[in-house]
């Protein structure tokens, strides 16, 4: 399933790294950075959420949320979010739920080997619930301030 510009972000309910649970749906009324990532504590899944975390205040006074997802259990978050003192929500989608609804789970190559994983993509989710851009190529280093420039357009 590809999600575009305008249409409804499917709602789901995942875990967070304290083991809370968390519901798209109860962010309404809020711009919301949904972003999938393959694993946490690797290269490019740190140096983003590292990115997002030294913009934080910034998307705070823009008043969005930020979700990251990726299929990492709870406590692989836990020690991720602690390690880099990450003050956002990660999600833990172990059943891979989230990932397929959103369109991001597909075939992926390294190093000339074919496999399945999630493909790092974000969703800017509007206060209504609609996605208001696809970021379907993200440049870890650069995300956040991607984000935060279209949140400033936006409005």
């Amino acid at each position: 399933m590809k999600l575009d510009t305008g249409a409804k972000a499917p709602d789901f309910t995942l875990a967070d790294q304290a083991g809370t649970e968390h519901t798209l749906s109860q962010y309404k009324g809020k711009w919301v950075l949904l972003y999938f990532y393959p694993k946490d504590d690797t290269p490019g899944c740190t140096t983003e959420a590292c990115g997002i975390r030294d913009a934080w205040t910034r998307f705070k006074r823009r008043k969005a949320v930020v979700l990251g997802v990726s299929p990492d259990t709870v406590k692989k978050h836990e020690k991720f979010a602690a390690k880099y003192d990450l003050p956002f929500t990660l999600l833990a989608d172990t059943e891979k739920d989230v990932v397929q609804a959103y369109g991001v789970w597909g075939k992926k190559k390294f190093m000339g080997r074919e496999y399945l994983g999630v493909n790092r993509v974000s969703f800017l989710i509007d206060p209504k619930g609609k996605i208001a851009k696809v970021y379907p190529k993200v440049k870890p280093a650069t995300h956040a301030e991607e984000v935060i420039e279209d949140l400033k357009a936006l409005g």
